[in-house]
């Protein structure tokens, strides 16, 4: 049974570009807290976080990885996120699992784009955000500079809570304390600072401070929580977590430690995460007594089965306790309760409100779970946000006969433990279509799909996801008349259509009056209407953004069957089509290029030559520059490579779906001209 209550809780996400060290920053804040003798190193392939093969393989995190540790009477649960190239993504799917990011930064790269990124989504999520600039002893390092872009780009509440001293051998607390030697700025100017930053939050205590110039470290305490809590302070620590003369020894992370023991907020304290029940939002609370409520936020598949490891929400889990996962009417039998520390599991007797624990061997997790105490509450939904659209496909198709069925769940379970990956099946070409955050995310899939699961697969680019749309109203008629011999089918479709907005999907409207096509038949002409909509009319692509309204029509008494309904509304829907302009749509990406500075132009030029709209540019530390715009997906084939061999190696991209618009005339004719073989031959 746990010995500690929700009050005695952290939870504390580690998340940043990658690179910045926060697997070495989670092994020393272990070392901090007496959980390991010596730290582990990311390049010996030795640390707690990174112990999958594949990330020993790699050199750096692949997975959200949980550890935890007791320290001073607190219980610290840690999350060591990826933040490297296209697995930093996942970082977004531990944040609803905490009350605090710690936002980890490279002292020698500085603000990198996942950075950006991520300080957005953690005050879009309503986090309590810390910032811990590591690294701060290596060479080539401009602490006062990084600090002032740091509050320049994420604002003025952004604010250093001690500073490097005796050159970056120690730090000094400048929020208890008024004086005292740094490396750089005042240490007595920055408490003045950070205690007025805090204070603000609260009049009461305001008007003491500038009394008497005190306030008692209970009230600032509360104080400090609250303007965590609204946002209106994001401490700076600094941080070394490995030396650069002695990896085994680190800088600033025992008062790090001391601050997120001290500061962070516990569940108690924390922005309460919100919950969907139909029409209504509900704020659950860590009260250990109240029913239970949970979120799964992490799914692993491996030899002893599946793992899910969940928050707890409200209430308190045991093997008593009835456990529904989401809509199920069945509760789970609950026989382990465990604790994840990196690879291990300790089991425990319960879990209670505010912590994070796992239960092994229960198929019925899901990613984004519910766990629940009543089936009456079988329809809520924790508002997580959204994950980047996956943008880059491959087509797989089985290397040997006998591996078709393996594959589908194999992927499957891929699916399951990956939020950012996608498997999906082309309606049109019945390829099976895997995506992901990029070629090396889908370069990682394809690896654990031969070493975990024994299935090989040989792929191929997939067709690019374009749709069909028409642009303006027409009508389409057919009658469908079919003789054999002994009964026939009959049946006579009249329809109009009219385009939607953008995005506004599929609608289907009855206008018939008098029965001239009988209700019953209705639903087969949807679903004729439908089957086009799947399958396409002019180059064999998904049609959306059409609203359909069947008007008129005839019958037979005899011959009328749902199939002859079905044919001549697919006829009439393709007879409308063919008169109301239709055009394809293609997909636009956000594209967004860090690249050294002098690359800019040959960037923003490129990107140009792409169809690309350049919506934006901006200079970052170390003479790197950003370059923003909208593409369209059919045009970043390749990039990867093409960006490499434009920056020697040294530029990045990030890229999510935008929007869809038409394809230029004579790009579509040339699509359309490719298709035509295919339906002749279908």
């Amino acid at each position: 049974m746990p010995s500690y209550a929700p009050s005695d809780i952290r939870n504390i996400a580690l998340v940043g570009h990658g690179g910045s060290g926060k697997t070495s920053l989670a092994e020393a804040i272990l070392c901090a807290t007496g959980a390991l003798h010596s730290p582990g190193l990311v390049e010996k392939g030795n640390t707690v976080s990174d112990h999958t093969d594949e990330a020993k393989e790699h050199g750096h995190s692949l997975t959200n990885t949980v550890l935890h540790a007791d320290y001073q009477g607190r219980h610290l649960n840690l999350i060591d996120t990826p933040g490297a190239g296209d697995f930093g993504a996942l970082a977004m799917a531990a944040l609803p699992a905490v009350e605090t990011a710690l936002v980890v930064i490279n002292a020698q790269a500085g603000i990198e784009p996942l950075t950006r990124r991520l300080m957005q989504r953690i005050r879009d999520r309503q986090l309590c955000g810390m910032i811990a600039i590591n690294k701060i002893d290596a060479e080539n390092v401009d602490l006062p500079t990084l600090l002032e872009q740091i509050r320049e780009i994420f604002g003025p509440e952004c604010l250093p809570i001690n500073l490097p001293a005796d050159g970056a051998s120690r730090v000094v607390d400048v929020f208890e304390a008024d004086s005292g030697e740094a490396d750089f700025s005042s240490v007595e100017q920055a408490h003045t600072q950070i205690i007025d930053q805090v204070v603000e939050v609260d009049e009461e205590l305001m008007e003491q401070y500038l009394e008497t110039g005190e306030v008692e470290p209970e009230k600032l305490h509360t104080a400090f929580t609250r303007a965590l809590r609204e946002g209106h302070l994001v401490p700076i620590c600094f941080t070394s977590a490995r030396r650069h003369d002695n990896p085994a020894v680190s800088v600033g992370v025992k008062e790090l430690v001391d601050i997120l023991l001290r500061h962070a907020p516990s569940p108690l304290e924390g922005n309460p995460k919100p919950l969907r029940k139909g029409d209504q939002t509900i704020y659950p609370e860590a009260d250990p007594d109240k029913p239970l409520i949970a979120h799964v936020f992490k799914i692993v598949n491996d030899r002893f089965g599946k793992l899910g490891v969940f928050r707890i929400l409200q209430g308190r889990m045991s093997r008593e306790t009835p456990v529904y996962v989401g809509s199920a009417k069945r509760p789970l039998r609950i026989t382990h309760i465990h604790k994840v520390h990196g690879a291990e599991h300790r089991e425990t007797d319960q879990a209670v409100a505010g912590d994070i624990a796992a239960l092994v061997k229960v198929d019925d997790l899901h990613y984004d779970a519910i766990l629940h105490q009543s089936p009456e509450d079988g329809d809520l939904k924790l508002e997580s946000g959204d994950f980047p659209e996956p943008m880059y496909g491959l087509a797989v198709t089985a290397r040997s006969r006998g591996d078709e069925a393996k594959i589908g769940d194999a992927l499957h379970r891929l699916d399951e433990e990956d939020p950012t990956f996608r498997v999906s099946r082309d309606p049109g070409t019945g390829e099976t279509i895997i995506a992901g955050m990029g070629e090396m995310h889908l370069r990682i899939i394809l690896d654990r799909l031969k070493k975990k699961y024994n299935v090989e697969v040989d792929t191929r680019p997939p067709k690019i996801a374009y749709r069909e749309t028409v642009q303006a109203k027409a009508e389409g008629h057919h009658r469908h008349k079919k003789q054999t011999g002994g009964a026939g089918q009959f049946g006579e479709v009249f329809l109009r259509i009219e385009p939607l907005e953008r995005g506004a999907g599929f609608e289907f409207s009855n206008d018939v009056f008098g029965g001239a096509i009988p209700n019953q038949f209705i639903p087969a002409v949807e679903k004729g209407v439908r089957q086009v909509m799947t399958t396409g009319c002019i180059a064999g692509y998904p049609m959306q953004d059409i609203k359909v309204s069947v008007y008129d029509g005839k019958h037979h008494p005899v011959d009328s069957k749902e199939v002859a309904f079905v044919t001549a509304a697919k006829r009439a829907f393709q007879d409308a089509v063919s008169k109301g302009k239709p055009t394809l749509l293609e997909p636009i990406v956000n594209v967004e290029v860090t690249v050294p500075g002098d690359k800019m132009g040959d960037i923003t030029g490129d990107l140009s030559g792409k169809r690309g709209r350049i919506q934006g540019t901006d200079m970052l530390p170390g003479n790197m520059a950003i370059v923003r715009a909208q593409v369209p997906l059919s045009e970043m084939g390749n990039y990867q490579s093409q960006l490499k061999s434009v920056t020697g190696g040294q530029g990045s991209y990030t890229m999510e779906l935008s929007h869809y618009e038409p394809v230029p005339p004579n790009i579509q004719q040339q699509i359309v001209a490719q298709y035509k073989p295919r339906e002749e031959e279908d």
